[in-house]
């Protein structure tokens, strides 16, 4: 695809949106990585807890930049529809990177690694196990969770009273 095949693709709602999906990627791994080196390589912390705390905090933003800007949602969440399930899909994620980040800490030790390598290992292995999550999550925002359904649009809006006065 040539560069501007690509800036086309982007000037699409759809484009937009995965654009806006990888920008707020980016806000999130920033978050998590900053908080992940924090609690595992300044205060030592072991990699699950690091892991933990590092989604926990880094789901919020990601939370709220993904519902608002990249997929336009406004108003008030919706806990079941919204919300939980959004908090499970980054606790799935948080599941398999923690697993990942352990079994790299595992390794790190089994292999005498230095502090700051065990923690590059730790860091690269954490955004690496999210990276694999991404493609699926997106195809989940975009067509479960944050999806604009006619039903809950106005009926002004949804063609159910025809044109608006």
């Amino acid at each position: 695809m040539t560069l501007p095949g690509i800036l086309a693709r982007l000037q699409t709602p759809a484009g937009r949106k995965l654009f806006r999906y990888s920008a707020t990627s980016v806000v999130s791994v920033c978050v998590s990585v900053v908080f992940l080196v924090f609690f595992a390589g300044v205060l030592g912390w072991k990699a699950w807890i690091s892991s933990t705390l590092s989604t926990a905090i880094a789901t919020v933003p990601s939370y709220e930049l993904n519902r608002k800007w990249a997929w336009g949602k406004t108003g008030q969440s919706h806990l079941w529809k919204e919300v939980v399930p959004f908090w499970a899909l980054a606790f799935i994620g948080w599941g398999f990177s923690t697993l990942c980040t352990d079994m790299a800490e595992t390794f790190a030790k089994h292999h005498h690694l230095a502090h700051l390598t065990r923690t590059a290992l730790i860091t690269t292995v954490y955004v690496g196990a999210f990276g694999v999550l991404w493609i699926g999550k997106f195809v989940l925002f975009n067509k479960v969770l944050f999806a604009h359904h006619p039903e809950d649009l106005p009926p002004a809006l949804d063609g159910r009273t025809g044109i608006p006065g």
